[in-house]
């Protein structure tokens, strides 16, 4: 590559909370940016403080409006593709449109890069690992998905998709693709509208409403700053050897959700109650959970030495200042 030339980067999904901090960190790096977002669970709020930003361009529409993405293709040097259906509620409650969404578009965008080569990092998520048991996970063991019948695995179907469709291309047409699989990311501007647990606890413990765990409340998980995770893609898509390869991004710090609910009122000071909900009750007849999700992260670390931090009192700080900066502006 030219070295005068400045690195351009296109972000499906843009829009959305890990996108436009992406492009933030690209910004910071010098480089251009421009992201397409058809606002389904993306916020132009997300992206305000950027509209004006003279390496920036946004472009509101679908990433199958094949006509505008190969001309953002053709212009960029890399794509970062987060454009996907998000978030267990959203899931359960449109099974067919997740589908549709991530394979169709994750289909499209692979197409066009591979006409010229264009690097393209695909994230991917650690629904994957289904009903695995084996713990750590890590990407070389086999993947268990619940039933069909049960909604709530179409998304991680539709990404084991999406991952093999993406590894058949760098295999029969040489496109550089890095699929990293993220665990649970937060941080500010993440809505609470899909599920996502954490800004779901804060918003509720800030308000002094009950903080509503679904299921026994003994499910672990690894939540990771969205900053990290931010640098950890950037990192990946400069680093040869990640090409081809599929990465586990997030932290390994594993937590409770009820400790979570916990550790939500002690930072925000509130005197909220901790309500259990059935899952029934929550989602649908018969929903399935995963008990642990807990990633080997040593291929992140040798590939890019990064190392995802995992401090939940910092996340949830993170959190609890957005959400108040937010109220406050609607106000």
């Amino acid at each position: 590559m030219n070295m005068n030339h400045t690195r351009i980067n296109l972000i499906t999904g843009g829009a959305g909370f890990i996108g436009s901090h992406l492009a933030e960190a690209l910004l910071e790096l010098g480089q251009k940016v421009r992201i397409i977002d058809d606002l389904s669970t993306g916020r132009i709020q997300n992206i305000q403080h950027l509209k004006n930003h003279k390496r920036f361009a946004y472009y509101i529409d679908e990433v199958q409006n094949e006509r505008l993405l190969a001309e953002l293709i053709d212009e960029s040097d890399a794509v970062f593709h987060l454009a996907a259906s998000v978030g267990v509620k959203l899931i359960v409650e449109q099974p067919s449109q997740t589908i549709k969404n991530n394979i169709e578009n994750t289909s499209l965008v692979l197409k066009l890069a591979a006409k010229k080569r264009k690097l393209v990092v695909i994230t991917s998520t650690s629904e994957v690992y289904g009903k695995g048991t084996k713990f750590p996970f890590d990407e070389e063991q086999d993947i268990l998905l619940g039933c069909p019948q049960r909604s709530r695995w179409s998304y991680a179907c539709s990404k084991a998709l999406d991952e093999f469709l993406a590894l058949a291309y760098f295999k029969e047409k040489k496109l550089p693709v890095i699929i990293a699989r993220l665990f649970n990311t937060v941080g500010p501007r993440q809505t609470d509208a899909y599920g996502m647990v954490i800004p779901a606890f804060v918003k509720q413990a800030v308000a002094g409403k009950p903080i509503t765990v679904y299921g026994s409340g003994d499910q672990t998980r690894c939540f990771a700053h969205v900053n990290d995770v931010v640098k950890a893609l950037v990192k990946l898509a400069d680093t040869p050897k990640a090409i081809g390869q599929i990465i586990n991004v997030g932290s390994n710090q594993e937590i409770t959700i009820e400790g979570v609910a916990k550790l939500v009122k002690k930072v925000t000071r509130s005197s909220s109650k901790i309500v259990k909900i059935p899952y029934d009750k929550a989602y649908e007849g018969g929903f399935e959970d995963m008990q642990r999700r807990i990633p080997d992260i040593s291929k992140l670390i040798k590939l890019t030495g990064i190392r995802p931090t995992g401090n939940l009192t910092q996340i949830i700080q993170d959190v609890m200042r957005s959400i108040k900066t937010e109220s406050a502006a609607l106000s």
